[in-house]
């Protein structure tokens, strides 16, 4: 099919793909015990962290999605320089999961039934790991695409984590409850789609009433993660600064979806960004102090389990991922 067909028959397709969990299986390296599992523990000071997989993203054409605008040929070429298909970009979808004084937090929630049963796989996941929907006491939204707020809802409008305080930017909030949102500045102009993203994003806040609280730039939630506004993707996009003792992780949210598209090629930028050279400056400011303090990061959307760091190459960055066991295939 023709991508426009795609877009309406996937809405949703060119911001975040076809999700094929099936193929999800890769062998566990430096594994915690021998059982492969849908969820990678660690430690990080007091916390215990966990890393819970939604699905897999499967982005085809790979352009407008990447590098809108640039030289198809030399996209190609920096994909094959890479060993990568030229035909798809495959991302994940990592939710960050937290342990901390009884209190059980995510980091987004997935798809949800937004994008059908080949994605979305969260709850069962998180049900692998022994949590289940009523033990969340907070989820912390990045920003409020389809992608990262589609999974606090069913299909039957029903909130999937009912106990759950859901943490969102004002900023975000402000722009997806505003009559129109603007999207002058972003290189997505397929309409249908736009609206779309706005609908799900209105859904979900609007079916959270108390449960829903609002956070500025700069604050701290449930004392173990800082907010930081990185504003492009969205208005109101966050990265999360997580902390205990002396250690820290940075959750970059959707910063980047390609290591080889857009860590490398900073500039290449993303379609799916409501301000796209907003988005470009955030990205290399942020890669830039990353690279400079050696911090740990997490990726949303880079391969499982999106641990890493990023480090200066030349006029850019390179992703250099840390090892970690795999998810289940089934």
């Amino acid at each position: 099919m023709d991508r426009r067909t795609a877009l309406l028959r996937f809405a949703g397709l060119a911001l975040i793909g076809f999700t094929d969990i099936r193929s999800l299986g890769a062998k566990p390296l430096n594994a915690i015990g021998k059982k492969r599992n849908s969820f990678h523990q660690f430690k990080l000071g007091e916390l215990d962290l966990m890393i819970v997989s939604d699905g897999r993203i499967v982005m085809k054409p790979i352009q407008p999605n990447f590098a809108p605008g640039i030289n198809s040929r030399r996209v190609e070429q920096e994909l094959e320089r890479n060993f990568a298909p030229t035909d798809h970009i495959e991302l994940g979808i990592n939710i960050l999961v937290i342990k901390s004084k009884g209190r059980t937090i995510l980091l987004d929630s997935g798809c949800g039934a937004n994008f059908g049963e080949q994605s979305g796989g969260l709850i069962k996941n998180l049900q692998k790991a022994d949590i289940n929907p009523e033990d969340v006491t907070d989820v912390v939204i990045t920003h409020a695409h389809p992608d990262h707020i589609g999974g606090l809802t069913g299909a039957e409008n029903q909130l999937l984590f009912p106990k759950a305080k859901v943490y969102l930017s004002r900023i975000d909030h402000d722009f997806w409850l505003s009559e129109n949102p603007d999207f002058s500045k972003s290189k997505l102009t397929d309409q249908q789609l736009i609206q779309f993203v706005k609908d799900v994003a209105k859904k979900n806040i609007n079916a959270l009433g108390d449960q829903l609280h609002l956070f500025e730039d700069g604050d701290t939630i449930v004392d173990c993660i800082t907010m930081q506004l990185a504003p492009g993707h969205t208005p109101g996009h966050c990265v999360a600064k997580i902390f205990s003792n002396e250690a820290s992780l940075y959750h970059i949210a959707d910063l980047v979806h390609s290591a080889i598209l857009v860590v490398a090629h900073p500039e290449w930028g993303f379609e799916g960004d409501s301000n796209f050279n907003q988005a470009v400056q955030t990205r290399r400011k942020v890669m830039s102090d990353l690279a400079a303090s050696r911090s740990l990061i997490f990726s949303y959307h880079l391969p499982w389990p999106g641990l890493g760091h990023v480090r200066k190459k030349g006029n850019a960055y390179e992703w250099v991922q840390q090892l970690a066991m795999g998810p289940d295939e089934s």
